[in-house]
């Protein structure tokens, strides 16, 4: 069943960011380069991204599929749009989307 696995929230400053959420909530994350970090709990995990290029304007919901393609055609056929093309991340592939009422959200499949 899909299901919320993870949300990426845009930081301007990681360093920062990271020492916030680690203070405050005992998380620990763990830093993928000098732009993104995240926890690795394996239930509903945060990510952290600093590229300001690549930061999500709010925070972004991440539904963890069996099938990414088939997703891909669910959400065409639904009415939504991409907004990013299927690409690939340390642990998997996903793409993003934008619901009919323009809200973004992403869904990946795990490797």
């Amino acid at each position: 069943m899909a299901h919320i696995n993870f949300v990426e929230l845009p930081a301007r400053n990681l360093k920062e960011a990271k020492a916030f959420y680690e203070s405050v909530f005992g998380w620990s994350l763990t830093e993928f380069g000098p732009d993104y970090a995240c926890t690795m709990t394996g239930d509903v995990d945060l990510g952290l991204q600093g590229d300001a290029t690549e930061a999500p304007a709010a925070p972004l919901p991440v539904v963890c599929v069996e099938n990414l393609e088939a997703a891909q055609k669910a959400v065409i056929k639904a009415g939504g749009t991409l907004s990013k093309a299927p690409f690939s991340f340390p642990g998997g592939r996903r793409f993003h989307f934008r619901d009919p009422n323009g809200m973004e959200m992403a869904i990946m499949q795990a490797d």
